[in-house]
């Protein structure tokens, strides 16, 4: 059997690093390691329920990969927690932030604008206050208000530094009390995902490499990527936010039950004409609650029947931080392939840089 065109390029390991000079390979592959130093560093740092005593809500405020950690965490877990937590990608806070509200301000360049501004928006409020980051102006924000920080370590595209986003909040939570049980998550987690790994490295040909194959799958289409709750349904947003900035591929999520009562309308007949460029990707999960399963297995259907390529990927591992990092490192994989096929580099991302670029000088 002759190899497809896609299976030439990625069965050439020397074409593979010759597209990759920032070397973003090595930061998906260290994902177990960068976790692990992560886990350290959050062991240590120094922050207790007395520091933040009767909270009532929680906001994360952050953009980007920063950000995604918060909706991780959020999901992960949302059948804990007995307050309510959520993400702020905005300027401002919900109106309801006050001295009882635990803010954590989320960063990883410590410079992000809209953050910067929540934060001082926090401060105003009187609202408790943390922050994650590799210094930058929350750093020094948080050295004059006496905020604890949990500095990480920098050189990496936010993106690339899940692991600093997720580990230190999740071990935050347990430290004052909100969660149990999340360094041993951690640690498992750490395991699974340094044996998972082996089988999407570089050396790997493509038929034996499931981030190969799926990357030459989704090479030339637009990617839609279908995960529900409370596992999945993040995953799905962060493989489209690193189809889009490693792979450079335009990409689409959505989740369920939310698309079948609007989005699903829109796999009509009048898409068939578009059934060669796209693919759905759906990211299932053991604990999908049947009627989840019931109607991801519906939809599938008529999309399959528009003659749109339809994959079902699942999960693996036990507890549900397993469950969920493994379905990030292999769409990380997927997306440093795809990049690959469609001969750019991974690691810039010149149009983000234009954008903050043209921002400055509006002002």
């Amino acid at each position: 059997m002759e190899k497809r065109d896609y299976e030439i390029i990625l069965d050439d390991t020397e074409k593979i690093r010759a597209g990759d000079p920032a070397n973003m390979y090595n930061k998906i592959f260290d994902l177990p390691e960068q976790m692990t130093k992560a886990l350290k560093l959050a062991e240590v740092w120094k922050v207790g329920r007395e520091d933040f005593a009767d909270v009532k809500n929680i906001v994360l405020i952050g953009m980007g990969g920063s950000a995604i950690g918060g909706d991780l965490a959020r999901s992960l877990l949302s059948g804990k927690l007995v307050i309510p937590f959520t993400t702020c990608r905005h300027y401002a806070l919900p109106e309801y932030v006050d001295d009882e509200t635990l803010v954590i301000a989320s960063s990883y360049s410590g410079n992000t604008e809209e953050m910067l501004s929540a934060l001082d928006d926090a401060l105003q409020r009187k609202a408790l206050i943390a922050a994650i980051s590799t210094g930058g102006m929350l750093e020094d924000v948080a050295r004059i208000n006496d905020i604890p920080l949990m500095k990480i370590p920098g050189g990496l595209q936010p993106r690339a530094a899940i692991g600093y986003s997720v580990v230190p909040l999740l071990m935050f939570f347990e430290k004052i009390g909100l969660a149990e049980g999340m360094g041993d998550a951690i640690k498992a987690t750490i395991e699974r995902l340094a044996k998972d790994r082996e089988k999407y490295i570089e050396d790997n040909a493509t038929l034996s490499n499931p981030a190969k194959r799926l990357a030459g799958m989704i090479h030339g289409r637009i990617p839609i990527i279908y995960g529900g709750p409370p596992v999945t349904d993040v995953v799905a947003l962060r493989w489209k936010g690193q189809f889009c900035e490693n792979g450079k591929n335009l990409a689409y999520a959505g989740e369920f039950p939310e698309m079948t009562h609007n989005e699903y309308v829109g796999w009509s007949r009048a898409m068939e004409p578009l059934a060669e460029k796209l693919i759905a990707v759906f990211l299932r999960d053991a604990g999908d609650h049947p009627k989840i399963r019931r109607r991801m297995n519906i939809v599938k259907e008529t999309i399959d029947r528009l003659g749109v390529e339809v994959v079902d990927l699942h999960t693996m591992g036990e507890r549900p931080l397993e469950r969920m990092f493994s379905l990030i490192q292999w769409g990380d994989f997927i997306s440093y392939y795809l990049a690959i096929l469609n001969g750019v580099d991974p690691t810039p991302v010149d149009a983000i840089e234009s954008l903050k670029a043209q921002l400055m000088d509006v002002k």
